[in-house]
C-alpha cells in the first residue's frame, strides 16, 4: 500500500486514497562493549536510533520502541506507529522525538497537536539529530512548512547514507508530489540498502504516478518487494493496487488475495478487491467485497472510507441520483462523527460529482467556510493543502463558465496562501 493519497477526481472515482501497510523486521541498536578511548565521547548505543540517530533518552525500552514505531511507519502502517512511539513515551516521558513521531503517524487519520507541542517543548535539550528530526516531523505540519524542509535538508546533509534518513525525506516529498527529488532520495535509500522494503515499496508507486511514469519499472521494483518479503501481505497488496492502475484486474485480484491469504484481515487488500471488481464493471461483487471490509474494519475513519468507496459504486453504474443522496447521507455522518478528514473527502467528491456548476459552487462555499479555520483533526498543513484544492476547483468552475472577471481574487487568495506556508 502506498504512503502518500493525491485527492483528485480519478482518485476520487477510483478508490485509491486509503493507505496501510505491513511492518518489516526491525534491526535494533546493540549495547556498546568497548571501552572510550580517554578525553573521547562516546555515544551509548542506547541513544542511537537503528544505530546511527541520536537521541537524548537513554531508555533502551525507549529506543527499541522508536525503532518498531519508525518501522511501523515507513511500511504504512500508521495505528502501529502510533501505538508504539505511545509506548516509547511511557518508557520516557521526556523523549521528545516519540512524541513527533506519534504526532507525524497520527495525522493520517486525524492530528495529534498535544503530542506536537510536547515534542517541541522537550526537544529543546535534544541532540542534533532529535532535533532535526522533530522540526521535520512537527514542521511538516504546520502552516509554514520552511523550517521543515531546512531541518530535512540538514538531516539529509548530516546522514547522507542513512537509509531511514533518506527514505523519510523522499517519502515527505512525494507526498508533496515532488517526483524528481523525491525519487532521487528514495533511489539513494536502495544503494545503501538494495532490499529496502519501504523504498521499494514507495518508489515502485512513485514510478507510476510520477508526470514521466515508467509502469513497468515500479512493477519490477514491487515485485521485487514481494521476493524478499513472502510473508509480508503489504507486498501483495500494492501489487494488487498498481497492477489495477495499469491496467491488469486479474492479477490485481490475485495479488489482492494472496495478501489476504497471508492476513485474512488486511484490510486495503479487502477493499481494494472491491475497487478493483468496480472497474471490472462487476458492482454486485464490489459491494460484497466492501461489506466485508466493513466488518474488519478497525475505527470509524475507516468505516467511513469503505462506505464512501462503496457509494460510488453508484455513480460507476450510472445511478448518480442514488450516489448524490448516499453521498450527502455519509457527509453527514462524517461531521456528527467529528472526522474532518473524512468529510472533505466525500464533499470533495461531491463537488467534482455535482449535476451542475451551481451545486458544486455552493459545495464549494460551504467545504470553504469549515475550512476558515483549521478544523479539529486536522493539522495546519492538511488544511492549507485541501483549503487551496478548494480554491482551484473555484478558478477551474469560473474559467469553465466563462466568469474570467472572479478569477484574479481567487488567485490572489492562492497566492498568500502559498506565500504564508512557504509551500
Amino acid at each position: 500500500m502506498r504512503h502518500a493519497a493525491a485527492k483528485g477526481f480519478l482518485l476520487a472515482l477510483t478508490g485509491l486514497l486509503a493507505t496501510s501497510g505491513a511492518p518489516q523486521q526491525v534491526a535494533s541498536a546493540t549495547e556498546a562493549k568497548t571501552v572510550p578511548a580517554k578525553g573521547k565521547r562516546v555515544t551509548p548505543a542506547s541513544q542511537l536510533v537503528f544505530g546511527s540517530l541520536r537521541i537524548a533518552s537513554t531508555s533502551v525500552g525507549a529506543r527499541e520502541q522508536l525503532e518498531i514505531a519508525l518501522d511501523s511507519y515507513e511500511t504504512a502502517q500508521y495505528p502501529d506507529a502510533v501505538v508504539h512511539a505511545k509506548r516509547a513515551v511511557a518508557q520516557d516521558p521526556q523523549c521528545a522525538l516519540a512524541y513527533a513521531l506519534w504526532s507525524y503517524a497520527a495525522r493520517w487519520s486525524g492530528s495529534a497537536p498535544e503530542a506536537m507541542q510536547k515534542a517541541l517543548s522537550l526537544s529543546g535539550k535534544s541532540p542534533t539529530d532529535e532535533k532535526l528530526l522533530v522540526q521535520f516531523m512537527v514542521g511538516t505540519q504546520e502552516a509554514d512548512v520552511l523550517p521543515a524542509i531546512v531541518a530535512m535538508n540538514d538531516l539529509v546533509n548530516k546522514h547522507p547514507k542513512d537509509k531511514h534518513v533518506l527514505f523519510l525525506a523522499g517519502d515527505w516529498l512525494l507526498s508533496q508530489e515532488d517526483y524528481v527529488r523525491g525519487r532521487k532520495l528514495l533511489e539513494k535509500s536502495l544503494e545503501q540498502d538494495q532490499n529496502f522494503p519501504p523504498a521499494l515499496n514507495t518508489l515502485g508507486y512513485a514510478y507510476v504516478d510520477s508526470l514521466d511514469p515508467e509502469p513497468e519499472r515500479g512493477i519490477d521494483l514491487l515485485r521485487r518487494y514481494a521476493d524478499i518479503s513472502p510473508d509480508d501481505p503489504n507486498a501483495q497488496d500494492s501489487l494488487g493496487e498498481v497492477l489495477r492502475m495499469t491496467g491488469d484486474d486479474a492479477g490485481s485480484l490475485a495479488r489482492y488475495a494472496a495478501a489476504l491469504g497471508i492476513s485474512p484481515t488486511f484490510l486495503t487488500s479487502q477493499f481494494g478487491r472491491g475497487d478493483t471488481f468496480t472497474l471490472m464493471g462487476k458492482y454486485s461483487s464490489a459491494r460484497a467485497e466492501y461489506d466485508k471490509a466493513l466488518k474488519m474494519a478497525p475505527s470509524n475513519h475507516d468505516v467511513l472510507h469503505i462506505e464512501f468507496q462503496k457509494v460510488l459504486v453508484y455513480f460507476w453504474q450510472g445511478d448518480a441520483g442514488a450516489g448524490r443522496s448516499e453521498l450527502a447521507a455519509l457527509s453527514a455522518k462524517a461531521a456528527e462523527a467529528n472526522d474532518a478528514m473524512a468529510q472533505f473527502e466525500i464533499d470533495y467528491a461531491q463537488v467534482l460529482l455535482a449535476p451542475d456548476a451551481n451545486s458544486a459552487s455552493e459545495l464549494l462555499a460551504a467545504i470553504e467556510a469549515r475550512l476558515t479555520n483549521v478544523p479539529e483533526g486536522m493539522t495546519t498543513a492538511e488544511r492549507n493543502q485541501e483549503y487551496a484544492s478548494v480554491i482551484r476547483e473555484e478558478v477551474r468552475l469560473k474559467l469553465a463558465n466563462h466568469k474570467r472577471s472572479e478569477v484574479d481574487g481567487l488567485i490572489l487568495r492562492l497566492d498568500q496562501l502559498a506565500a504564508a506556508s512557504r509551500d
